[in-house]
């Protein structure tokens, strides 16, 4: 996961999550805190508040983890309640016009839950323990997304994956999906990962080998459209905890999860 407007004081990252499904933040996905000349919210009360809407809680073994009680748990749960009603109908519709449905989903935060990470971290980011957190391959998974990929499965969706994470981090993003009960298609023609050493043609526009200059939006839409145009899909739904996981179009629909803890441009 490439994080390159982490903020440390998280106030722009916490107030453009979650919006127009969840309500957790009084702006909008094109209003942060940093256009406004107004004192920003206090850091110490917004992680309070990010350890109440994910009802934080340490474990035994000093984990972090969400509560399956919490606000957001009751969001993915609406979330995920909204997506396998649409799916089962889109699904069915495009089956019976001969296409081939997909959905994508994004890994970090809208599979894999890093919570402990952030909580850890002050909702900071360092590329090299972020690496060795993602090679542990034990976060939890976020509520009911493994779930939701193996609906999609038995409808006859075809999944992919779409994730910032790099190529290098292949083996462990496999093993912890298979963990979180996600092990529908972990193979390398549906796990799109960024090889920024050997990128793949269809992204020529913005990398070539040893040169990357994708945005997030520009690597996300541009795999999303090699999935339509290349393997002659029909992206029926598109899943990602960030606004950039899901703009760029190739998608009917697009589901954000929330997270209030980052922002990826």
């Amino acid at each position: 996961m490439h994080k390159p407007l982490r903020i440390a004081a998280v106030t722009a990252a916490c107030a453009v999550a979650g919006v127009t499904l969840y309500g957790t933040g009084a702006a909008t996905a094109g209003q942060t805190t940093a256009n406004s000349t107004r004192e920003p919210y206090n850091i110490g009360l917004l992680a309070k508040d990010i350890d109440t809407y994910y009802g934080t809680t340490l474990d035994a073994n000093g984990v972090y983890q969400a509560s399956p009680d919490s606000p957001y748990a009751k969001d993915l749960a609406r979330l995920d309640a909204s997506a396998r009603a649409y799916i089962d109908k889109a699904a069915r519709k495009a089956l019976h016009k001969g296409e081939k449905p997909a959905v994508v989903f994004d890994i970090d935060d809208t599979l894999l839950l890093s919570l402990d990470y952030e909580k850890k971290n002050n909702y900071g980011y360092n590329s090299a323990t972020w690496a060795a957190y993602v090679d542990r391959a034990d976060r939890p998974a976020v509520f009911g997304s493994p779930e939701l990929v193996r609906y999609a499965d038995r409808k006859g969706v075809e999944v992919f994956y779409n994730s910032g994470l790099s190529e290098a981090q292949r083996s462990a993003a496999v093993e912890n999906l298979k963990k979180a009960g996600a092990e529908v298609n972990l193979d390398a023609g549906h796990m799109f990962l960024k090889d920024k050493d050997h990128p793949p043609s269809y992204l020529s526009g913005c990398a070539t080998p040893g040169t990357w200059t994708c945005t997030t939006v520009q690597y996300k839409s541009g795999t999303r459209e090699h999935i339509e145009k290349d393997l002659g899909y029909e992206i029926i739904a598109n899943f990602g905890d960030q606004y950039s996981d899901l703009q760029g179009g190739h998608a009917d629909r697009t589901y954000k999860l929330p997270n209030p803890t980052y922002f990826v441009s």
